[in-house]
C-alpha cells in the first residue's frame, strides 16, 4: 500500500465508510477502489481515470484534491492530457461540412409549364385562324341571303364567341393551377439530417443539419464515464453514469458538442430524439470520443 492509499484509507474510515458505502457515493466500482487504496493502478482503465477516481475518492472523504494531488504528485500519473481527445483542444482539425444539392428536377416542372403553354398558343391560334376563315365565307354569302339568314349567321357567330371565350378561360384557370402547384414543390423543406463527416481511431464527427434545436439525451444500461462539453469548451457533464441512469442536455443553437464516452457499448445517444448510430463498433472500440457538429436551419 502507497503513502497516498493509506491516507485516503485513513480519511474513508475516519469517516465511518466502508468500501461499498464509497462505491454508492462515489459511483466508483469497488476494484477501482481498491487499486486505490492499493497503488495498484494497473486496475484502472488509463491515466486519466486514475487522476479522475482519485478526485472523486479525495471529495467523498473530506480532503482537498489539489492538496492531495500536490503533495502525492510522485505517486499519482502526471500524463493527464494523453487521456484526452486531442480535438477536446479545439486546434484546426475540425472540417467543415460539406453542402451541396441538385437542382435538376426544378427544370422539369418549369418544361411541363413551357411545353402546356405553347400547346395553348397553338390551339388559340386555330381557333382564330377559323374563326376568320369563317368570317370571310360569311361576308361573301352574307348580299345573297335574306335578311332571316343574316339574323342566324350573328346568332351563329356570337355562340361561337361565347365557346372560344369557355375555351380560354378554362386555358388559363389550368395554366393558373399549374403556376400554383410549382412553387408547392419548390416549399418543401428538407429533413433533419444526421451523418458521418469523418470516422478515425476512437474519434467519429458527425454532422447535424436542417435542425432547428439541438439536444442530447445520454442513458446507459451499464458503467460509464461520460463528459460532455460545449463549443466553448465549457463542461457540461462529467462523471460516472451508472446502469439505467439517463440525463438530457440542452445545447441550444451551439455549433458543436464533444463527448468522451468511456463505456460505447453501455451508453446510447440521441440527438434529437434520434439514436446516434456509431460509425466504429462499440465490441470493437469500447472507450470512444464523439464530436457532433451542428447548423441550424433556417
Amino acid at each position: 500500500m502507497t503513502e497516498l492509499g493509506a491516507r485516503l484509507k485513513e480519511a474513508r474510515e475516519a469517516k465511518g465508510y466502508s468500501l461499498e458505502d464509497l462505491q454508492r457515493v462515489t459511483k466508483i466500482q469497488k476494484r477501482y477502489l481498491i487499486g486505490i487504496e492499493e497503488g495498484n493502478y494497473d486496475l484502472i482503465p488509463g491515466k486519466f481515470y486514475v487522476r479522475a477516481f482519485i478526485k472523486q475518492y479525495a471529495e467523498s472523504v473530506g480532503l482537498s484534491p489539489e492538496v492531495i494531488f500536490e503533495e502525492y504528485k510522485n505517486d499519482i500519473p502526471t500524463s493527464f492530457n494523453d487521456d484526452i481527445p486531442e480535438q477536446l483542444s479545439r486546434v484546426n482539425t475540425r472540417k467543415t461540412v460539406p453542402q451541396s444539392s441538385s437542382k435538376a428536377f426544378d427544370i422539369i416542372p418549369k418544361l411541363l409549364v413551357a411545353i402546356f403553354v405553347i400547346g395553348a398558343l397553338f390551339v388559340i391560334w386555330l381557333v382564330v385562324s377559323n374563326y376568320l376563315g369563317s368570317d370571310k365565307s360569311s361576308d361573301q354569302t352574307n348580299e345573297d341571303r335574306s335578311p332571316v339568314q343574316v339574323d342566324q349567321n350573328k346568332d351563329a357567330d356570337k355562340n361561337e364567341k361565347a365557346n372560344e371565350n369557355i375555351e380560354e378561360k378554362n386555358e388559363n384557370a389550368e395554366g393558373d393551377i399549374e403556376h400554383k402547384e410549382e412553387p408547392a414543390e419548390e416549399s418543401e423543406k428538407p429533413k433533419p439530417e444526421l451523418s458521418v463527416v469523418e470516422s478515425s481511431g476512437i474519434e467519429t464527427t458527425y454532422a447535424l443539419k436542417n435542425a432547428k434545436e439541438f439536444k442530447l439525451d445520454l442513458a446507459t444500461s451499464g458503467d460509464s464515464w461520460i463528459e460532455v462539453y460545449n463549443s466553448k469548451g465549457e463542461q457540461l457533464s462529467y462523471g460516472m453514469m451508472s446502469d439505467g441512469e439517463s440525463k438530457s442536455i440542452d445545447l441550444k443553437a451551439d455549433p458543436e458538442a464533444s463527448l468522451v464516452i468511456g463505456n460505447a457499448s453501455n451508453t446510447e445517444i440521441k440527438v434529437n430524439g434520434t439514436v446516434l448510430q456509431y460509425e466504429i463498433s462499440p465490441t470493437e472500440v469500447v472507450r470512444q470520443n464523439i464530436i457532433i457538429q451542428f447548423s441550424k436551419s433556417e
